[in-house]
Order: C-alpha cells, then structure tokens, then sequence
C-alpha cells in the first residue's frame, strides 16, 4: 500500500468513544520531506481519550493517535528514509489511528535490528515519557527515590524498571492488590495502595519521614494534594498528565508555605522539540530495551475496528502495561 484510499479513525465532534469512527480516507503521494508508512502497530495512549473527549481541545474534523511503526512505502523529495526502512513515531499529531500516514520524515526514528513492530509502537511515547521525566525533567541520580502515581499503567510499568536499572528507589501507587503485585514485578520498592492508605503518610513512614524530591503524577485531580504533601523541602512536584481531570488551580503561597515546593507541567512534544532531541530520547529507550533492562508489556490487542471498545477498557481502568491497536 502507498497511496491511494486507506481505512483511518475521523472524529467529527468530542465526546466519548462512540463519536470515533473508522472510514474510508485518500492518502496522497508524501510531498517534500515527508514519507508514506504502512502501519504494523499503532500505540494507544491516555493522550488519545483527552483529544477524543475535548481536554486537551483539537481542531475538528480530525484524526486520532500519535504513535505507531510500520515500514516506509513512499518518500518523498528530499526525505531521509528509503523504501523499505522499519520506522517508528510518537509525535505524529491526530492521525496515528490508520492503516497508512504520511509523515514528516524529521518525526521518525529507525527502529533497530532486534525490535519488532510491536514494541516499537509499545515502547516509544510511554519510554519517550520515562526518558524525559526520570534523566531531564528531575534528572535521577542512584541512591535518590521518587513516587510515582498509577505504578501499574503503561509509563508506570517503564518507569519502575529504568529507574531499578539507575539505582533509583521508586515507590509507586496503585489501585488494588493485583497492579500492586505488578509493579513490583516491574522495579518499584514499595507500592501504596492509594483506594485503603493515605499516600502522603505512607511515603513519610517510607522515608523515615523525609518526603522525597520528586513526584511524578500523571493523574491529576485525586492525586495532586497528596503529591504535594509527599515532597520534602525544596522538592519538585512533576505533573505530567490529568487521568482524573485537571487539578484545581494552585495558590502560590501554598508552595511557600509547604517549604518552597517547585511545580512543573511538562510535555513530551516540548522536550523532543528537535530532531536531534527526539533520536537521542529514542536512543535512550531502544538501548534499555536491546539492553534487557526495560521489558515493555503488552497487556492487549484491539483491531482498528474495535478503537470504540479500546477506549472504553483504558478509561475505565481494566488494562495494564501498553495497549496496541492493528492496522
């Protein structure tokens, strides 16, 4: 397939799964810069529901996805890549969801010898994430610990075992016993179940009542006190995701108050902004997986025609690790 008519995921309006629909779309030749893939895997990210739902708003009519791998079929002038190349992306902005896209070319990264499709398209944005969160945003040393919220999703999964392979104590929350069994299956020390233990407490008790410098809290709105609670002096409270909605806005004094707190919002877009940044995260992830290290788990396969019943499973908490969706 290079171009022509291709099957893709539309969205016409926000709101919940059911406003996605697969259709038929034209794919044109890849103009300058830019390159057809042929997708083999595509990833599923929370990301995705907040564009679909209207959080995070998008332009409409619009696609849905960011990341997938798939082999080059088309170039176009002046493009890097050559017919035949395996490639992966995770910043490709609302269209990821179809059989074939076209993409600029500075976007892709070569997936190296002894990744498959599959991991390729597992790995990228969750190691992308955990890359830039663990060595850039608060960068880690061995010896340091951190708390990391929703320990057993997908970045959580990623996150405990590169931190283990740094010499970093990660304590991680979960939801039930189950994903508590998981991650630590998955390189956290210690797990707090946040639905029956008080979070702030359980990591003072866990740290001989210091608090730690770092957390990183991708749920949002329940977890956002106790993460300011957990930190000690001068710590730094990485928000890096809303799963239960924004949190409500923040005094300032309150930072002052609770012993000059740092709070930063970043995103993965900002910190691979360059190509040059976007290989080297890349690189970082591909190593620790051709290193053993960091093992990505695919907790479920959806055919593209099933995005609706994908959706609805991530929302309502009933995956773990990564979920792939199949062209």
């Amino acid at each position: 397939m290079h171009t022509g008519t291709v099957k893709a995921v539309r969205i016409e309006e926000t709101g919940g799964p059911e406003v996605m629909q697969l259709v038929d779309v034209e794919l044109p030749p890849p103009g300058p810069g830019m390159v057809t893939v042929t997708q083999q895997a595509i990833g599923l990210n929370f990301i995705d529901t907040y564009h679909r739902s209207g959080l995070y708003p998008i332009p409409l009519p619009s696609g849905l996805g960011m990341e997938g791998a798939g082999v080059v079929t088309a170039v176009g002038e002046g493009a890097e890549f050559a017919v035949g190349d395996r490639v992966a992306y995770c910043s490709a902005l609302f269209g990821a969801y179809a059989q074939a896209v076209n993409l600029p070319a500075s976007r892709l990264v070569s997936i190296p010898d002894g990744i498959d499709f599959e991991t390729a398209a597992a790995a990228l944005l969750k190691g992308q994430t955990t890359e830039f969160l663990l060595q850039r945003v608060f960068p880690l040393k061995a010896g340091q610990t951190c708390l990391f919220h929703a320990a057993a999703g997908g970045v959580g999964l990623l996150f405990g075992q590169w931190a283990r392979a740094m010499g970093v104590t990660a304590i991680g929350t979960v939801s039930s016993a189950a994903k508590a069994e998981l991650a630590l299956a998955h390189g956290y020390s210690q797990v707090v179940n946040y639905a029956e233990e008080n979070v702030a407490e359980r990591v003072r008790e866990l740290t001989g009542g210091q608090g730690v410098p770092v957390v990183y809290d991708g749920v949002g709105r329940d977890t956002f006190d106790a993460s300011l609670a957990s930190l000690q002096p001068r710590g730094m409270l990485v928000s890096f995701g809303n799963a239960s909605g924004k949190p409500e806005p923040l005094d300032l004094q309150t930072l002052a108050n609770m012993g000059s707190l740092y709070v930063t919002r970043p995103t993965l877009l900002t910190y691979t902004a360059s190509t040059e940044d976007l290989r080297m995260s890349s690189a970082a992830v591909f190593d620790r997986l051709l290193a053993g290290e960091v093992k990505v788990s695919i907790g479920q396969r959806y055919p593209l025609a099933e995005v609706a019943r994908a959706h609805t499973d991530l929302e309502s908490r009933l995956t773990t690790g990564s979920t792939l969706l199949l062209p």
